[in-house]
């Protein structure tokens, strides 16, 4: 089969942007990249998109705006790999732990620790906040405990395969652990699980990713970490 070859727009540390790499990558989906400043507000990615944000998807017939639009619309476009689940239950539990990471995860973790130490700067929001900074490290080990509650009885967080609900929360991780702020070592199960994420072709580029004056720890694209 061949597949449409894409642009993606997006920001390099932004979780739903690495979470739309992933599914194109483990799709075999041909894309290419564009990076986009999308603090800079230019009219081009208004354009695109009247939100002014990423991810933006654009094919040869449709643009797709938003990462669980783009991740919904490329698991019907390419079903060969499923990444939602087979059953309704499972379908189910996918969304309900995709929107744990996308909302709740995001709300007490990300958007404290990444916003405050990355975009506040580039948006010109000021210097950052090291009491929202100690306040999303504080949840996030509330989170790995989950995660780690989740891996007891399956082996990935949804069921017995890998779906988007893991590449969901592996896109929020890496970003975060590309500050060196995830303590693996303290969470044994969600470090083999992560690493297991990682190894995967589909991550490659991902741990390829530079952010000028951010260099990320040592261990961030060791494989064996």
């Amino acid at each position: 089969m061949t597949l449409a070859s894409y642009i993606l727009h997006h920001s390099p540390l932004l979780p739903a942007c690495r979470k739309v790499r992933l599914m194109l990558r483990e799709k075999n989906v041909s894309f290419s990249l564009t990076q986009q400043d999308f603090w800079l507000r230019k009219p081009e990615l208004f354009a695109l998109n009247p939100a002014g944000e990423v991810p933006v998807l654009v094919g040869e017939r449709h643009t797709i705006l938003g990462a669980y639009a783009i991740s919904e619309y490329l698991d019907e476009a390419y079903p060969e790999i499923q990444f939602f689940g087979a059953g309704l239950a499972e379908r189910a539990e996918v969304r309900r732990l995709i929107e744990w990471f996308d909302v709740k995860f995001e709300r007490e973790v990300t958007a404290l620790v990444l916003f405050e130490k990355i975009y506040k700067r580039v948006l010109g929001y000021g210097e950052p906040s090291s009491e929202a900074i100690r306040a999303g490290k504080k949840n996030l080990p509330v989170h790995l405990e989950y995660i780690e509650h989740l891996l007891k009885s399956r082996n990935w967080l949804a069921g017995e395969y890998i779906t988007l609900a893991d590449i969901s929360a592996a896109a929020h991780l890496s970003s975060l652990d590309y500050l060196g702020d995830v303590d693996w070592e303290a969470f044994p199960q969600v470090k083999e699980w992560y690493a297991l994420i990682k190894s995967r072709p589909a991550f490659r580029d991902l741990l390829e990713d530079r952010i000028a004056s951010f260099a990320p720890p040592a261990h961030y694209t060791d494989l064996d970490f």
